[in-house]
């Protein structure tokens, strides 16, 4: 938690165009303190943390990292249903379908910003991607059933060697090749501020933002786990 505090402060801080000297002194601090705090040395107190959420628009729970939600939110169950298709009647397990909705809605923000982008390499590299996954989770479904896995072109002993995982890393890699080409040649890309996503993809963001915010946890307790 130390750790995510101080990385958020101080991207808060380059967010807002300031130095450090100017926001020390706007939160009634030393620089020096401040750097202490932004370079995890050192642990605020309650009164430092409450006066950069004023300082910086945020809520306790995003400046703390426990969400990627700059208001602190995390989606109930009821809007995760009617962030995609409200009025959407429960089939089935009530915990598969708010997973459905979830990505679901973060799969939507993401192609409606590649669509924005309007670059058809990483769209499809991306649509690639995602399908090998379908691809490789219904596949072991499939297996687990006892179905008839001769419905499969592919081999079931060549789909557990990892093949749709291969897949998916080149598609990963034509995606960032795609993406680095418009970096190169300038392009205009989406505005990918908190703000302009809440605006834009009113019913779907915060999908997105759980989506992120659970899978950056995973992933960085895995990094721990590793070092």
């Amino acid at each position: 938690m130390a750790s995510e505090f101080s990385r958020t402060l101080s991207l808060l801080r380059q967010e807002r165009g300031v130095s450090q000297r100017t926001a020390a002194g706007d939160l009634g601090i030393s620089q020096a303190l401040l750097s202490h705090y932004e370079n995890g040395i050192r642990e605020p107190g309650l009164l430092f943390v409450v006066k950069a959420c004023d300082y910086y628009h945020v809520s306790a729970d995003f400046i703390l990292g426990r969400t990627l939600s700059r208001e602190g939110s995390m989606l109930t169950s009821e809007e995760i249903l009617n962030a995609a298709e409200p009025g959407n009647v429960l089939q089935g397990s009530i915990l598969a379908t708010l997973q459905s909705k979830l990505l679901s809605g973060a799969v939507g923000v993401l192609f409606g910003l590649l669509g924005k982008l309007g670059d058809k390499a990483a769209i499809n590299a991306a649509s690639e991607y995602l399908s090998s996954a379908v691809y490789q989770l219904y596949r072991h479904l499939y297996r687990a059933a006892g179905a008839n896995e001769a419905y499969f072109s592919l081999d079931p002993a060549a789909c557990t060697m990892g093949l749709a995982g291969a897949d998916m890393k080149l598609s990963e890699a034509r995606y960032a090749r795609a993406l680095r080409g418009q970096t190169a040649q300038k392009a205009e890309f989406p505005n990918l501020s908190s703000h302009a996503i809440a605006d834009a993809y009113p019913g779907r963001c915060q999908s997105l933002t759980q989506v992120l915010s659970a899978a950056d946890a995973r992933l960085s307790a895995l990094s721990e786990s590793k070092s």
